[in-house]
């Protein structure tokens, strides 16, 4: 069957391969699409292609522009199982092994030969090719596959792509997508055409089963068992969120796997590619995969007839404001769902059961949030310096990074001195710039095989049973974090070591994680340089200075996780980063003595190295003990009434009070403590009264009033109340009329009081006691006081 009658004339010579004598499989939907598509790129050099799950469009579309094309097609998958399979597919049916016309790149890990004109990368590779080739000579189209899975790679390399077709407008470039809309990224690229093409999606049945309560694994086993209780034929590829509940499951399933004879694999990216392989390999067992989404996409896992949904995944964001990674479990969205779904339709009929509602997917976003708009921007900053880009703000991007991620991003670049020659070197390695950071300066500090050692370990992904670094070294490796060790050995190519320096190494590693010190509080709990709080989990370390090298947010968690750390000594901050040294001195309160004290501290960002109490000085002194006093209570300190009667009497008078606080303070100036400033309490009111004018003060508002016995008797004041006066009777004989004060001639309010000293009357208008209630009150008196005289007419 001739599926490519479209061949360009071109096929013929020895330089191109003639396509149509190739193909070993039968035809795919998408096949109906390729003339329309050739035809568009002879005339357009972009092109979106919309084609749904099973369509075929990874294995067919890239072999069908060798045709077109006289240079090299390079396929960027997101995904390293994805770049591995389609190569190898597209080699079968090409009737070649993989490394010959087609090939793959992938981190670490090169099948090419001089031959290789088609290249299925991921997409992390074509960035570092544009970073050592910016004109990607000999390539002459550009694949971008499942760009709806919107990786953070994906995007730079289409903007980066959309650049350099301005100086090569003769670059084709391909965005093909199962799920996402075309429009948009026809528009960013010019208003490019769009082909859709028809799926080649079998019938299937979708079920949503109601909540339960029950934890993912025990959902998933319960899943299994409704499949099997139906007979479903054929494989079972399981969503799950991660490694770990992946592991759980397979525990779960493992009497059902003993049980039927089936097999229950992991398919995840922290596997071995074996081992990843061996799940999506055919297989004459029947088996259960449980994956997460890298089996999203791309090529058929052959033999799936059902799919069983969580609906979850681990979605890595990052924060600018802590600089910490946050993992957390998130719903994916109805694409991914949709995604999900269709691997169970490709080779048959197939059964989706989604372990939650309908109403739960109904009310998910339609497409998954841009990685770009979620993640650390190091490695992407990185490369732009590399290619001399004076920043992301220098490109055009289909989704604009956020600003304060690029601001966190260039000042970690700079922390880790990603400038001058350094950019270049730090970009050799396909690693984090932290992590290229540590295998640099391992080697210039003579731990170069210890420095790539470390970088594996952390860059792995594999949880270690040792919370400490180097103890982590120290254990037996696991065959991932081996096979990195030695493929970071063969690009840092270090120099042979004759002992361990484990100082030299733990410098090495603070050189990569600058921002990451922290300082052991109480427990297990530290405080980064950023600020913030976080936990170590396991057994918490001996040492009090530490890097928290694997740490992360995690919203199930109060604090950040500490998950791996190192030690370092606070002398290595001060040597290394002394641009990020800070004298600070702090004036504080003792609680334990009520007293004030000046600290002295040697700050890196957050975090205190050393510190030092000292005397703080009077003005410094005066400010903050004047504060805790009046939080404490004035009156532990001064005479409440006496500075309750003064304020009063100046409020009668009409004049401005001066201020309590000020005076406080002017009382504190040269004192430390609360024993000091209660010895001098007595003064305060004194200096308060000196700040007023006082012979004003007493013709407004005096404090004492004579009566016609000649005795002066003190005027009480109160805040609210007006002014008074207390007494005996006999004191007021001989005076006709209430005394008054002030410039209103405010009658005092007169406290009569027998021998006793009680009140036998209150009133502010004498003369009227005399007429009225006088001889009434001293028939009493005369009674019960007989030896006082009591005259009629007082």
């Amino acid at each position: 069957m001739d599926l490519f009658p479209y061949a360009s004339p071109r096929q013929s010579s020895p330089n191109h391969v003639s396509i149509k004598d190739v193909i070993r499989k039968a035809a795919l939907p998408v096949d109906a699409i390729v003339p329309e598509m050739l035809s568009s790129l002879a005339r357009t050099p972009s092109l979106v292609i919309e084609a749904p799950p099973g369509a075929g469009k990874t294995t067919r579309v890239p072999p069908a522009l060798l045709g077109l094309v006289s240079g090299e097609v390079i396929v960027l998958e997101p995904r390293r199982i994805a770049a591995r399979m389609a190569a190898r597919r597209v080699a079968w049916e090409m009737e070649e092994e993989a490394g010959e016309t087609v090939g793959y790149q992938v981190r670490f890990e090169e099948v090419v030969s001089p031959h290789t004109r088609l290249r299925f990368v991921t997409e992390g590779i074509l960035t570092r090719r544009l970073m050592s080739d910016p004109t990607l000579k000999g390539v002459e189209a550009v694949v971008l596959d499942e760009f709806h899975e919107r990786h953070l790679d994906g995007d730079l390399a289409l903007a980066l792509l959309k650049r350099l077709q301005r100086t090569r407008p003769t670059l084709r470039l391909i965005v093909m997508s199962a799920t996402l809309d075309a429009a948009p990224i026809a528009r960013y690229l010019g208003d490019c055409p769009v082909l859709r093409s028809e799926g080649r999606l079998f019938p299937l049945t979708v079920r949503h089963l109601p909540y339960s309560p029950d934890p993912l694994h025990l959902q998933v086993k319960k899943a299994v068992d409704l499949l099997l209780k139906e007979k479903h034929p054929g494989n079972i590829l399981t969503f799950l969120p991660g490694a770990a509940e992946i592991r759980r499951s397979m525990r779960e399933l493992e009497p059902i796997a003993r049980q039927t004879g089936m097999l229950v694999v992991p398919l995840h990216g922290d596997l071995s590619p074996a081992e990843q392989d061996r799940a999506v390999s055919p297989s004459p067992e029947q088996r259960i995969i449980l994956a997460t989404n890298v089996a999203e996409s791309s090529v058929t896992v052959e033999g799936v007839t059902a799919v069983i949904d969580s609906g979850l995944a681990r979605i890595a964001t990052y924060s600018p404001w802590t600089g910490l990674p946050t993992l957390q479990i998130g719903r994916v969205s109805r694409a991914s769902a949709t995604q999900r779904a269709g691997r169970a339709g490709r080779t048959g009929p197939g059964r989706v059961l989604r372990l939650y509602p309908e109403e739960d997917y109904v009310r998910r976003l339609e497409h998954d949030l841009p990685e770009i708009s979620r993640s650390d921007l190091s490695q992407l900053c990185l490369a732009l310096r590399v290619m001399k880009i004076a920043g992301p703000t220098q490109i055009d991007w289909l989704d604009a990074p956020p600003a304060e991620a690029i601001q966190q991003a260039e000042a970690l670049l700079d922390r880790l001195g990603a400038t001058g020659g350094m950019e270049q070197r730090l970009a050799r390695f396909p690693l984090a710039p932290r992590i290229a950071r540590i295998v640099l300066e391992a080697s210039d500090r003579g731990v170069g095989e210890d420095g790539c050692l470390a970088a594996a370990l952390l860059s792995s992904g594999t949880r270690s049973e040792a919370n400490d670094l180097l103890a982590a070294m120290d254990l037996p490796l696991d065959p991932r974090t081996r096979q990195l060790n030695e493929q970071l050995r063969r690009i840092a190519r270090p120099a042979k070591q004759t002992h361990h320096d484990d100082d030299a190494l733990l410098l090495s590693v603070l050189a990569g994680f600058p921002d990451r010190v922290a300082r052991r509080r109480s427990g297990k709990q530290v405080l980064l340089a950023s600020g913030t709080y976080a936990e170590i989990a396991g057994e918490s370390p001996p040492y009090e200075f530490m890097i928290a090298l694997n740490a992360e947010n995690r919203t199930e968690n109060a604090f950040p996780v500490i998950r791996m750390a190192a030690r370092i000594e606070p002398e290595w901050l001060i040597d290394l980063f002394p641009a990020h040294i800070e004298e600070r001195d702090t004036v504080t309160w003792n609680r334990a003595s009520d007293r004030v004290e000046k600290l002295s501290a040697l700050m890196y960002d957050s975090i205190t190295l050393q510190e030092s109490r000292g005397t703080a000085t009077e003005s410094e002194a005066a400010d903050l003990l004047s504060r805790k006093a009046i939080e404490e209570g004035i009156a532990r300190f001064v005479d409440d009434d006496a500075l309750e009667t003064f304020l009063a009497r100046l409020s009668f008078a009409g004049l401005e009070p001066p201020s309590v606080k000020d005076t406080l303070r002017e009382l504190c100036q040269g004192l430390h403590s609360f024993t000091e400033l209660i010895d001098a309490g007595k003064g305060f009111l004194p200096l308060l009264e000196s700040k007023i004018n006082s012979r004003l003060l007493a013709d407004l508002a005096p404090s004492t009033v004579k009566l016609s016995s000649g005795r002066q008797t003190k005027i009480h004041y109160e805040t609210g109340r007006p002014p008074w006066i207390a007494s005996r009777l006999q004191d007021f004989f001989g005076m006709a009329d209430t005394p008054r004060i002030g410039p209103e001639k405010t009658p005092l309010v007169v406290h009569l009081l027998a021998p006793n000293q009680r009140a036998v009357q209150t009133t502010t208008d004498l003369a009227g006691f005399w007429d009225r209630l006088y001889p009434q009150v001293r028939r009493e008196l005369m009674r019960r006081y007989p030896r006082h005289s009591w005259p009629e007419r007082p």
